[in-house]
């Protein structure tokens, strides 16, 4: 069983920063943090960097903060924050051309089959439920959504999948996976019968490539898995490792 998780607040430290220079910062999420504020109230995670930022370079007036990307609350991972509105703008067009990759891993408890391919849907989301459903088809309002998907490693009768997806839509790899039939751990809100004391799911956003977009050399960022007692067991098995 895994540990019980509480959505408490704390302060960003240096252990949590992946990758900082003058104009990117890159976090390791952690699970239930919500990284922009919500009907909630909760502190969001990019408040909690731009406090970090501000109180590192000594900035009484606080610190820009660009978001150019986002993790669902419960997952887990790399995310990724411009310090300057030039690298926000570069970033975010980045994003829409599909230059930045990202890999991320899922635990699942049923084998995909197959076990590595391409999945293709129609996305589309309901707001006011906060669920996303997939079409096999083209449907009104719906999105494209695409992924390539591989199983990297069996333990225990828990089954570890690297995603790379090649869109960027809500819930995506939770429901794309769950229309292949191997709901994530933890995730009921999409097919998996329970969920996680932790609040959590097992997807964790492992690694983000891109080309700097201003010092216009190659970046690479890891994230190590969550040190909850159940992540660690599958680290060696990721890239990165």
């Amino acid at each position: 069983m895994r540990p019980e998780f509480n959505y408490t607040s704390y302060d960003i430290t240096d252990k949590d920063i992946l990758y900082e220079d003058n104009h990117l910062i890159a976090v390791n999420k952690r699970a239930g943090d919500i990284v922009q504020v919500d009907e909630t109230g909760d502190e969001p995670l990019d408040e909690k960097v731009k406090k970090y930022i501000a109180q590192k370079y000594n900035k009484p007036n606080g610190a820009f903060l660009g978001v150019v990307h986002r993790l669902d609350r419960p997952v887990s991972g790399v995310i990724l924050f411009a310090k300057t509105s030039k690298a926000l703008d570069r970033i975010n067009k980045m994003f829409k051309a599909r230059d930045m990759h990202k890999t991320y891993y899922a635990v699942v408890r049923k084998r995909p089959q197959p076990e590595a391919g391409t999945l293709v849907h129609w996305l589309v989301k309901n707001s006011q439920k906060n669920v996303t459903k997939a079409h096999d088809k083209e449907v009104q309002g719906s999105l494209r959504s695409e992924l390539h998907y591989k199983l990297v490693a069996e333990l225990n009768g828990y089954y570890l999948i690297e995603v790379d997806p090649i869109t960027g839509r809500p819930h995506q790899i939770r429901v794309q996976l769950s229309t292949l039939g191997t709901p994530i751990v933890g995730d009921n809100k999409y097919g998996y019968p329970r969920g996680s004391l932790r609040k959590s799911i097992c997807l964790h956003a492992r690694k983000l490539t891109f080309i700097h977009p201003v010092k216009n050399e190659p970046v690479t960022i890891i994230a190590p898995v969550p040190h909850d007692g159940f992540w660690e067991k599958f680290e060696g098995m990721m890239i990165g490792a």
